[in-house]
């Protein structure tokens, strides 16, 4: 039995080792360090160019690729670093045993801020007017929020529940609303809370529910059966 035991043994211990590696953040720390960096060498060489691709200087083409150089390096450096975070942050989230879906919902959010944060500084450092983009993007926002203003509502009530928690996965509660039909009730065990829908199993079969429904609805634990 001794002998078994020690396979058994390494075999635990070279899993703790391998999801300690992963878990280990010093990667994407050093990427989006050499990030901040590139950007700050970037934007010291700006200085001594009034503008890219100005011929009437020769002096100043070994800034102008310095600068254009490191803002390269910090887009891609800064697109890596954020990447490799926010996938090491979800695999934390779900060995603590939080749901595959709020773990995913922080990942996406991560990239969606990263992405747009190095984007807008991306193009500070290449001379590029921010203003008028941001304005261009705001009205375009607004137009595409209109559209999809259910399903971005369904997101945002995702967030809600992610981060108040009224239920968890496994749960068995009732939701009462109006909008659940007739009775207005709907009673079953939670087993997804996703980005836009919540999934309850019914025992007859599995019900979707969107976020904006079950965040407004009225929650909580199925109450007893009582005999007549």
């Amino acid at each position: 039995m001794h002998l078994q035991d020690g396979p058994q043994l390494d075999l635990s211990v070279q899993v703790a080792r391998a999801v300690k590696r992963k878990t280990r953040p010093w990667k994407s720390v050093l990427a989006l360090l050499i990030a901040v960096a590139a950007a700050g060498v970037s934007g010291w060489s700006r200085q001594y160019f009034p503008h890219f691709f100005d011929t009437s200087a020769p002096g100043t083409i070994p800034s102008q690729l310095i600068c254009a150089g490191c803002a390269l390096a910090f887009a891609l450096f800064a697109s890596v670093g954020t990447y490799s975070l926010s996938g090491q942050i979800r695999s934390i989230l779900e060995m603590s045993h939080s749901s595959a879906s709020h773990a995913a919902m922080v990942r996406y959010a991560l990239l969606l801020i990263g992405a747009l944060s190095t984007l807008v500084i991306t193009l500070g450092l290449f001379g590029i007017p921010i203003g008028q983009l941001v304005l261009g993007g705001a009205l375009t926002s607004v137009v595409f929020g209109l559209a999809a203003q259910q399903s971005l509502g369904n997101v945002f009530a995702g967030l809600v529940l992610l981060i108040a928690r009224p239920f968890h996965v496994g749960d068995a509660i009732r939701l009462r609303a109006s909008a659940l039909g007739a009775s207005g009730m709907l009673d079953g065990t939670v087993t997804e809370i996703g980005i836009t829908y919540v999934r309850m199993d019914t025992g007859e079969c599995v019900m979707t529910v969107p976020n904006s429904m079950a965040l407004a609805a009225i929650s909580g634990p199925i109450p007893p059966a009582t005999d007549a």
